[in-house]
């Protein structure tokens, strides 16, 4: 059991793991990027990375101190030389890994280290921040507003519109029962005056 152990070994000896870590140093130091398992590219971004930053104090220990973990006279010259020269304005993070999918005779998980100063595709000259914002977790997205198309001026119509006036309420019409005037009263029914003292 590894509780409490975070260097990966890589299930290999010490002195299998050096060899190991050396020559990759030394690979991608000559070659700029290699192509190789995911977590033997995590382990040797761990060794290599203090010895490029060591590469930035260009004296005679420097070079003996790298040396000693690299044995490669090639990739000692090409460290001290154009790579110090790219990264001597970059605060660390040097090396860049990017995932590749699956080996086929293994499944093993490749991927592809390399150094961020030598890539051709990225542009990292740009210094341009990215605005950030913080935000609340759980909100909605944000929205993609499309962008307006101009439209070209409509013209005004030359002959005159007619509106029709409509009147803002109309007459209540009542739902009750039609009641008689008072001439119809008189003409059919007589009165209470005329029933009550009738003419003989």
């Amino acid at each position: 059991m590894r509780h409490g152990n975070k260097n990966n070994n890589l299930s290999r000896t010490a002195s299998h793991r050096a060899a190991l870590l050396k020559n990759m140093a030394g690979s991608l130091i000559l070659h700029k990027r290699i192509v190789t398992t995911l977590a033997k590219a995590k382990v040797l971004r761990k060794y290599v990375e203090p010895l490029i930053t060591k590469s930035k104090n260009d004296t005679t220990h420097s070079r003996r101190v790298v040396f000693s973990y690299l044995q490669s006279k090639e990739a000692i010259k090409e460290l001290f030389g154009p790579i110090s020269e790219k990264i001597a304005t970059r605060p660390g993070g040097y090396t860049r890994i990017l995932k590749l999918g699956f080996r086929a005779g293994d499944a093993a998980e490749m991927a592809m280290i390399e150094l961020v100063d030598f890539n051709e595709f990225i542009d990292v000259t740009s210094t341009k921040k990215k605005a950030t914002r913080r935000r609340k977790t759980g909100t909605t997205a944000k929205k993609t507003v499309a962008p307006v198309a101009e439209v070209a001026p409509v013209q005004e119509a030359t002959a005159p519109e007619v509106i029709a006036e409509v009147p803002e309420t109309a007459p209540e019409v009542s739902t009750a029962e039609p009641t008689a005037s008072a001439e119809e009263k008189t003409d059919d029914a007589p009165s209470k005056a005329e029933e009550e003292n009738p003419q003989v």
